[in-house]
C-alpha cells in the first residue's frame, strides 16, 4: 500500500517503538501524528519528522477522535499504529495469605484499559475515518498495526494483566481484519520480544539488567532494536497482502516463568 502523502497515527509515539514507527512511516513519506501523553519529547519529534503532535490518552475516546482528526486534516488517515501500553507485575496471591495482599485489581483493570480497551478504542475510531477514504486501486483504504508482545504467548509470573492485554490484542486481531475487510482496511499485529528502549533505564546497572535478559534470546543474543521492530510494521503497512497475521519479532526467545 502506498502512504505517500498519506496521514498516519501513532499512538505511544513519542518515545521507544512508537518513535522508531514514527519516523520509518515519515520517511515513507506518510504525515505523521504523535499521539502520546508525553508533550515535550512528542512534540520535539514531531517537529524532527515533519509531524504532529496530539496529546492522547488512550482511554479518552475524545483525545482519540482529536488526533484522528487531526490526521485526517493533513491527508487521508492510511495507517493507525496502536503502540501505546504500560506494564504491571504483581503476584495473584501475597505471601501472608490475606486477602489485601491479594493482586490490586485496579492495576489489573487500568492495564487493560489502557492496553486492551485503547487499542480497541483507537481501532474503531481510526477504522470509522478509513472507511470515509477514497479507495486505492488495490481497493484499500488502510492498514492497521497493532503491537502486542511476546508476554501475550510467554507471560511470565506476576505479569497477569500485562499478558491478558496483549493476548486479548493478539485474540481480537482476526475478527477485527474479518470486520474490516468489508471497508478495505486490513489488520495486523506484531508482538515484541525484548527490545531496547528506555523503559530499562540507562548506566552499569541498566546495561548489567540487560545483559542478563538476552541470555534467553536465540539469535542474535542480544535486544532487539527498535528499528528493527519498526521496520516489521512499516511491511505490515506496505504489504498489501499481509493480513489478520501475528508476528514475533524476538531473536527466538521464549520467556522462562520468571
Amino acid at each position: 500500500m502506498e502512504i505517500t502523502d498519506a496521514s498516519a497515527v501513532v499512538t505511544g509515539g513519542a518515545s521507544g517503538i512508537g518513535a522508531a514507527v514514527a519516523r520509518k512511516l515519515a520517511e515513507a513519506g506518510a504525515k505523521v501524528v504523535v499521539a502520546d501523553l508525553q508533550e515535550d519529547k512528542g512534540n520535539t519529534l514531531a517537529d524532527e519528522i515533519g509531524g504532529m503532535f496530539a496529546k492522547v490518552d488512550v482511554t479518552s475516546t475524545e483525545d482519540i477522535v482529536d488526533a484522528v482528526e487531526m490526521a485526517v486534516s493533513a491527508g487521508p488517515l492510511r495507517v493507525l499504529v496502536n503502540s501505546a501500553g504500560i506494564g504491571w507485575a504483581q503476584r495473584t496471591v501475597g505471601k501472608d495469605g490475606s486477602y489485601d495482599s491479594a493482586a490490586d485489581l485496579d492495576a489489573f483493570k487500568k492495564v487493560i484499559a489502557i492496553n486492551l480497551v485503547g487499542t480497541f478504542d483507537c481501532i474503531r475510531i481510526g477504522g470509522t475515518a478509513m472507511s470515509r477514504n477514497e479507495p486505492m486501486d488495490s481497493g484499500e483504504r488502510g492498514a492497521i498495526v497493532n503491537i502486542a508482545s511476546v508476554a501475550a504467548f510467554d507471560g511470565q509470573i506476576g505479569q497477569a494483566s500485562y499478558s491478558a492485554s496483549k493476548g486479548g490484542i493478539v485474540g481480537m486481531t482476526l475478527p477485527i481484519a474479518r470486520d474490516l475487510a468489508a471497508i478495505g482496511v486490513r489488520v495486523n499485529t506484531v508482538a515484541p520480544g525484548l527490545i531496547d528502549t528506555p523503559i530499562y533505564g540507562e548506566g552499569e546497572g541498566s546495561d548489567a539488567f540487560k545483559s542478563n535478559l538476552q541470555k534467553g534470546v536465540l539469535f542474535p543474543q542480544r535486544l532487539g532494536h527498535p528499528d528493527e521492530l519498526a521496520s516489521v510494521v512499516l511491511e505490515c503497512v506496505r504489504n498489501s497482502y499481509l493480513n489478520a497475521e501475528t508476528i514475533r519479532v524476538d531473536g527466538g526467545i521464549r520467556m522462562p516463568p520468571k
